[in-house]
């Protein structure tokens, strides 16, 4: 049986060229990057490069503006509370009803813990963002403005340069997390007011464990992680060595791919997307259809729920999910699709199919040969349950 991977959004394979990168630094290249010794200079070197790669796939300007942490959900925590300056008069956050959990969970608990006043910006029935309330929400207050590049489930691409400019004109902050936009659309931070932006290695072809924020030069900047004089002094604690020089790998991987491989990516997924509402039916494709990531379809099907396809799937070997794999096991229906107003028959029947550079068209057609019996034959237990209870 054929297996398909297709929930790249949760993660990504790590690239044979990025493990090759990484395994001499489990053993040969040892050293502490702090150590002043050649072995520790060794890896203080490879680090550095590690560093202005990932700085290139960003358009960062300079490599020191880039500091290593354990992966995007430290970074849009050490962002956001970096911001927040205690007795400080600016004490309010804009942000999305569609964020990440961790953007979604921080603010809640600010809410609760520290009085912090929390301004969430919805979204019309394509994941849009509401500019207006935006720009209503913004004040002489406002600590931190807080908009995700791309949105995980869906992948409408937000205005985040726009924004920034707009939180820049009251005096405040922005930041936008990344994580799912990075190594899947061009960006270049010196184009834009973007004061922090988070992102997660293995999103991008890249080991598990390690991200980066990136820090406008600046930008005042509280550290989350107290400790050595490491990344510095903004984030204390030994480096995750193998982790800095796969992610540093896997980003100059991406920034000579990512043209060309977005083109072929893009190809796959609107081939499965036009089969599925051609062929399936009875099903709507959510998200902003011309402004959003070239490797997301997220496809909610009428009457029938997702876990259920998702079984029947995985059993014929395909991956698939029905959204953020942060949210997985929750019997809620999606945060971002309430936000959106799904109808109620669609709500809990959304599947999210996101391709990667592994992907090739002979997954689309092992797709394409499981789904239409999996739905249909799920409909036929739903209308005949239907049936059932009304007689």
């Amino acid at each position: 049986m054929r297996r398909v991977y297709l929930d790249n959004n949760a993660t990504t394979r790590v690239d044979p060229e990025v493990v090759a990168k990484m395994l001499p630094y489990f053993s040969e290249d040892f050293g502490n990057a702090s150590s002043k010794h050649g072995f520790g200079i060794d890896v203080a070197t490879a680090m550095r490069d590690a560093r202005r790669s990932v700085q290139a796939l960003l358009g960062a300007a300079h490599d020191h503006e880039i500091v290593f942490t354990s992966g995007g959900t430290e970074s849009d925590n050490a962002a956001l509370l970096s911001a927040l300056q205690p007795g400080g008069e600016r004490n309010e956050i804009v942000t999305t009803a569609v964020e990440h959990s961790a953007i979604l969970n921080l603010v809640d608990h600010l809410r609760e813990t520290r009085g912090v006043t929390v301004h969430i910006i919805g979204v019309d029935a394509d994941g849009r963002l509401d500019i207006d309330a935006f720009k209503a929400a913004l004040g002489p207050k406002t600590a931190i403005a807080s908009v995700m590049w791309a949105n995980n489930e869906t992948g409408t691409v937000f205005p985040v340069a726009e924004l920034a400019a707009l939180a820049h004109e009251t005096g405040a902050l922005f930041h936008t997390d990344a994580v799912q936009a990075v190594g899947k659309t061009p960006i270049n931070l010196k184009e834009t007011a973007i004061d922090f932006l988070s992102l997660s290695a293995h999103k991008f072809h890249g080991p598990k464990g390690v991200g980066a924020l990136y820090v406008r030069k600046g930008v005042k900047f509280n550290p989350l992680i107290f400790g050595g004089r490491q990344e510095r002094v903004r984030r204390g604690g030994t480096e995750n060595t193998p982790g800095v020089i796969g992610m540093g790998a896997a980003a100059a991987i991406m920034q000579q791919r990512l043209a060309a491989e977005n083109e072929q990516i893009k190809a796959l997924r609107d081939r499965l997307e036009r089969s599925v509402v051609q062929e399936i039916g009875h099903c709507r494709v959510s998200g902003d259809i011309d402004n959003r990531l070239c490797n997301t379809s997220h496809i909610a099907f009428f009457d029938i729920e997702s876990e259920a396809v998702l079984e029947r799937l995985d059993r014929a070997g395909v991956a698939a999910s029905s959204g953020s794999a942060c949210s997985a096991g929750s019997t809620e229906p999606s945060h971002v699709l309430k936000a959106m107003n799904v109808p109620a028959n669609a709500l809990n029947g959304a599947v999210r199919f996101s391709f990667s550079r592994d992907n090739r068209s002979e997954d689309v057609d092992r797709v394409l040969e499981v789904l239409p019996d999996v739905i249909a034959r799920l409909r036929e237990t739903a209308l005949a349950a239907r049936g059932g209870a009304a007689g």
